[in-house]
């Protein structure tokens, strides 16, 4: 009983690890100033996405050169289930996994100890 749950929480973590490259690589694309800011958008959940433009009163293409993004290189990529958080040098980012690949809930975050983070870029 213990070996085959060691093998599942092995192949957890194995797929988690697995993961990473694709998580980091979304989070780096979407602070990349210099990209295309609509395909930056299309990396938004759409929920995300919605509740941003709303809040912006623009659409997403116009409000992102609005937010700062102080991306940075990648200091650390936590995956649990189908969510993740990406730890960049002047950024905290969140993600989910949906059919259409990872995409950001959050961005922009910044860590207030026990409270939520706050994010400049976040959906409901």
């Amino acid at each position: 009983m213990l070996a085959g749950a060691g093998l599942l929480v092995a192949l957890l973590t194995g797929c988690a690890s697995a993961s990473e490259p694709d998580v980091a690589k979304v989070a780096t694309t979407f602070e990349d100033p210099s990209g295309d800011a609509q395909a930056r958008c299309g990396l938004l959940a759409p929920a995300t996405l919605a509740t941003f433009e709303s809040d912006s009163s623009a659409p997403c293409a116009d409000a992102l050169a609005d937010v700062p993004l102080p991306g940075g290189k990648v200091s650390s990529v936590e995956i649990w289930g189908g969510d993740a958080q990406v730890r960049l040098g002047g950024d905290t980012l969140f993600l989910t996994q949906t059919d259409a690949g990872w995409k950001v809930t959050a961005a922009g975050c910044q860590s207030r100890g026990e409270a939520p983070y706050d994010c400049e870029v976040d959906g409901p």
